[in-house]
């Protein structure tokens, strides 16, 4: 049974690079939003509203998380991946 890195590195380069493009505009749509969140809650601390700054601490929080949960699917570099195939075929 092969896990899910092993699969990644084996699928064909489109696939691979579709799903890096993928995740990485999850992930700066996830940075906008915490941007947008910084902006507003700093906006409402200004004006003595610290219950917003409360809720988007722990939105960005959450989506900071999120953010490194994603990181864990990003594939590996194409070339580091060959050059570790090339090694192991070396003495066959």
């Amino acid at each position: 049974m092969s896990s899910f890195r092993v699969t990644q590195n084996q699928s064909h380069p489109n696939k691979t690079n579709t799903l890096m493009l993928g995740i990485i505009m999850l992930l700066i749509g996830i940075l906008s939003i915490q941007i947008w969140l910084l902006y507003s809650a700093l906006n409402n601390a200004l004006d003595e509203n610290q219950d917003l700054a409360i809720a988007a601490f722990i939105g960005s929080l959450l989506l900071f998380f999120t953010g490194l949960w994603l990181l864990k699917y990003l594939p590996d570099a194409r070339g580091r991946f060959l050059k570790k195939e090339l090694s192991e075929n070396k003495y066959k």
